[in-house]
């Protein structure tokens, strides 16, 4: 067995052992900070993890434009994302993670390192649900401030929002403040800098540096300009990790003991962190993938998870708890010339909503398809909860009757 495969058995193994530990411990009792305000708002949100469109899913669309007849030029992202539709489109608010800049319908389109990705995903990102995305990552200015205004324009036609980076300094100022069901909620994103394509001093305005201060800063301006509530996206800690590193927990206890962000979403590490109350605030360490292909799929680079926060108006402000739903991009074996898929075998990319599928499955799936689901949403399971979320603060998976 190669060291890669010894590696990640034992992060399998590990996170098992942590399931089966918090199988045992104490009851999952939500936790209510005040009783609800008579008359009192709610709404809900669901954030998802990295929308990071490798080549292999740009041949997916292709496949699937010449059997839909729909998309634009050629592509059509609309069945990858399907899957996830139903509860992306239950949300009062969906927050996505677009991780690239988009270049033109016909491309040319470029994958890791320098991603330049066809535009068209927008426009299936629309379609499931989702309001607003934050644009800011290491990858946001990979092909320049050109592919900045791009993307930002092309979400504009979209009436799809953004926050996190900016097509000229004034823009760069603006906050992102939404009406969620009579609430104004704020979205603020912010993300280190890449070292390969590092933005130049004179356009360092074009995205958000990752800064506890800043963040301070731009949550005042929100609260000045009537947000209620403000919600965090941040791209930070390791990739490959199922653990925050120690800047993730020292910024994360920073933020929420500093700052009155209600909510706050982690990504860039490509794979589930744990979702934990710190200081009496969600925070979400990293959602893993929404839609991504890695080059070397390692099983937990297809795994992801959209965290669903339902925020309830109290006499002291905002009562929030939090479930997770589970996904899984579906990825079909390669095969040599001539070969044939096994029967039941995954035959295109395609996300997966894995507790829908389990507690309502498709008929006629393989019995190893089931297996791979019931693993995602094991493994999931060990990772959001590696930090003490299912005790008191509450945590639980979103049930098919918490989504209507």
């Amino acid at each position: 067995m190669a060291f890669s495969d010894l590696f990640r058995a034992a992060r399998a193994a590990v996170a098992l052992i942590a399931l089966a530990a918090l199988s045992a411990a104490c009851g999952s009792a939500d936790a209510s900070s005040s009783a609800p305000k008579e008359g009192g708002r709610s709404f809900s949100v669901a954030a998802a993890g990295d929308i990071l469109v490798h080549p292999e899913l740009i041949d997916q669309a292709a496949k699937d434009a010449e059997v839909t007849g729909e998309g634009e030029a050629g592509l059509d992202f609309g069945p990858m994302l399907a899957g996830v539709e139903p509860v992306i489109s239950a949300a009062d608010l969906a927050i996505c993670h677009m991780e690239t800049p988009v270049g033109r319908p016909k491309g040319p389109f470029e994958g890791y390192p320098e991603f330049l990705v066809a535009p068209q995903v927008l426009r299936a990102v629309k379609d499931v649900g989702y309001d607003t995305c934050s644009t800011a990552s290491n990858h946001t200015f990979d092909h320049g401030l050109s592919a900045v205004r791009r993307t930002l324009d092309a979400m504009d036609e979209l009436d799809l929002g953004h926050t996190g980076s900016a097509r000229t300094e004034k823009e760069s100022r603006r906050i992102t403040i939404m009406d969620v069901k009579g609430v104004k909620v704020a979205h603020l994103a912010y993300s280190w800098e890449s070292f390969l394509n590092p933005t130049p001093e004179k356009q360092s305005w074009a995205f958000n540096r990752s800064s506890t201060e800043d963040i301070k800063r731009a949550e005042a301006r929100a609260r000045s300009q009537g947000a209620e509530v403000v919600v965090l996206s941040v791209h930070w800690g390791l990739e490959h990790y199922n653990e925050p590193s120690g800047p993730q927990l020292e910024m994360a206890e920073r933020i929420t003991a500093e700052t009155g962000v209600d909510l706050v979403i982690g990504h860039h590490a490509h794979v589930v962190q744990p979702i934990q109350k710190l200081n009496g605030t969600w925070v979400a360490f990293g959602v893993g993938n929404q839609l991504a292909r890695h080059s070397t799929p390692s099983g937990l680079t297809e795994e992801g998870v959209i965290g669903w926060f339902e925020f309830r108006e109290t006499s002291d402000g905002w009562d929030v708890q939090a479930r997770y739903a589970p996904t899984l991009v579906e990825i079909p074996p390669e095969l040599e010339d001539g070969e044939e898929a096994p029967d039941g075998a995954v035959t295109d990319h395609r996300m997966v909503d894995v507790l829908a599928e389990l507690e309502r499955p498709t008929p006629g799936l393989s019995e190893e398809r089931l297996g791979r689901y019931r693993l995602a949403a094991e493994r999931t399971r060990g990772f959001v909860y590696n930090r003490g979320a299912p005790g008191g603060d509450g945590l639980k998976p979103l049930t098919l009757d918490e989504r209507n």
